[in-house]
């Protein structure tokens, strides 16, 4: 685990809407609720979570030049985190997310990220003209990617010497985008965040429990994996072996933002020395106090 500077965040910083009702909801219902915006997109969750932890996260990403991005600059600003790289371009709007929340979970969701599909390499810059890296002194530490960028950008990080030497940290950001990550399979750096589902999209396969999957990424050429199940038993598989931990029972407040709060405490698990099964086992217990309304720390 490298641990040495900022961490690079890459990928989608937007604001995300959140409707949550209070009761089960299906196709149709109109429910009374609690409707709130936030800062949020996989980047700047993973981002927020690192500081929480007490790292400092460095965002590549697009905001737009609009009053939204300008209060959503300020608002990573305020929370410590490094705006400092961030394209922005007039011609593009700030991205949002909008999701529906029960708590039995996720009821549905659309993503809004084509500014950053937009931007697309842009965002990269200052890792090849030396503010963060370049082609002769690649960036070697900690970089979060999240599959909000488009699969023809994760495949050329995957390729770019500039990114050779990076300890690669990916999340699909849903399982509709699982598929993207097919390009850093093989990366020596890289390791997937990833739920059952999403496991077995990237490989075209099922998989009867999150070990198995995390066995098959590791066989397949992934660095390491570490695949969640809900409240089942979760995994991390290396070319070391697979070791299983159990998250925590609690009660549901929130689901948005978990799986990114998981991948940001396994980070800061790992930069404290931690490994394995203990790593693991850290890094459930935190995404299982931020899904029951708490902000882990």
């Amino acid at each position: 685990m490298a641990n040495g500077g900022d961490i690079l965040c890459i990928g989608s910083v937007l604001w995300d809407v959140i409707g949550r009702s209070s009761g089960a909801m299906r196709l149709g219902y109109d429910v009374p609720g609690r409707i709130t915006r936030l800062p949020g997109g996989v980047a700047m969750n993973i981002a927020m979570g690192l500081a929480r932890f007490g790292l400092r996260a460095e965002l590549l990403t697009a905001v737009g030049t609009d009053a939204e991005g300008d209060e959503l600059i300020a608002t990573c600003t305020g929370l410590g985190l490094g705006t400092g790289y961030v394209w922005r371009d007039p011609g593009l709007p700030t991205d949002r997310y909008l999701a529906v929340e029960s708590p039995d979970g996720l009821v549905a969701a659309i993503a809004d990220a084509h500014s950053l599909e937009a931007a697309g390499e842009r965002i990269l810059t200052p890792l090849e003209d030396g503010r963060l890296g370049s082609e002769a002194a690649p960036f070697s530490g900690c970089v979060a990617l999240d599959g909000n960028l488009t699969e023809t950008l994760l495949g050329e990080i995957a390729a770019r010497p500039v990114f050779a030497a990076a300890d690669l940290r990916v999340a699909p950001a849903s399982p509709g985008k699982a598929k993207r990550l097919r390009p850093l399979i093989g990366h020596p750096g890289a390791t997937f965040y990833v739920n059952r589902d999403e496991a077995g999209l990237i490989l075209d396969a099922r998989f009867a429990s999150a070990a198995e999957a995390a066995h098959a990424l590791v066989r397949a050429g992934v660095a390491q994996a570490l695949v969640t199940d809900g409240g089942g038993e979760a995994a991390e598989g290396t070319d070391g072996g697979v070791v299983t931990a159990r998250p925590p029972e609690v009660t549901i407040a929130r689901v948005t933002g978990a799986g990114d709060t998981f991948m940001a405490a396994h980070i800061a698990a790992e930069v404290r020395g931690l490994a394995g099964r203990d790593a693991l086992q850290t890094a459930l217990n935190a995404a299982a106090t931020y899904v029951s309304g708490s902000d882990p720390a």
